[in-house]
């Protein structure tokens, strides 16, 4: 299984972040995972991928031309692809992911995220969305998705897109239950009245 992590790259935020980013890649690498994500070196991306490496697992990389040029790549992740730019970086990470996985992070991180809700929404993306809500770093966007949802901006199944976990240990399981999106979900993507 081949699982696109969404993680951020700050070195500053609370360490129970980058432990859990060390404790998923660890968890998917002894599951057999390939782990893809933005292939830097700090933060909850260099953790997770320091969890994964460290449990033997495969990590493939995907990071833009610019990054490499102040050398933020991971220096032990040995499938690295260096992309044009954060456009095709996005697209790679989400091509044949067969679930997501968004981390913590900021802007970048949501970006991603938002993304992949997106083109699951318009029926191009169709795989599991977990959010692994640690500290409920989670709880407040959720709470403001059901407000779109209240103020008819989507619809009540659009909250069925992603779901939320508060462990590691719940990820897997939790992708392995969620079934597939509808496939005539572009017919279902306008607001109902």
């Amino acid at each position: 299984m081949r699982i696109c992590v969404y993680a951020a790259s700050s070195r500053y935020c609370d360490p129970v972040y980058l432990d859990a980013a060390r404790e998923l890649g660890a968890t998917l690498a002894r599951a057999n995972c390939q782990v893809v994500y933005g292939g830097g070196a700090v933060g909850l991306m260099g953790a997770l991928a320091d969890g994964a490496l460290e449990a033997g697992g495969e990590v493939i990389g995907i990071i833009p031309r610019f990054m490499t040029e102040v050398e933020w790549q991971h220096p032990g992740v040995a499938n690295l692809e260096v992309v044009e730019d954060m456009r095709e970086r996005k697209h790679k990470l989400l091509t044949g992911s067969d679930a997501v996985i968004a981390l913590p992070g900021g802007s970048g991180t949501l970006e991603e995220l938002f993304e992949a809700i997106t083109l699951k929404r318009l029926g191009i993306y169709f795989n599991p969305i977990v959010l692994l809500n640690v500290r409920d770093f989670y709880a407040p966007l959720q709470a403001f998705m059901q407000q779109v949802v209240a103020e008819h901006f989507m619809n009540d199944e659009h909250l069925q897109m992603w779901s939320l976990v508060n462990s590691v240990a719940e990820a897997l399981p939790r992708i392995r239950t969620t079934p597939r999106w509808r496939e005539d979900a572009r017919a279902h993507a306008a607001v109902k009245a």
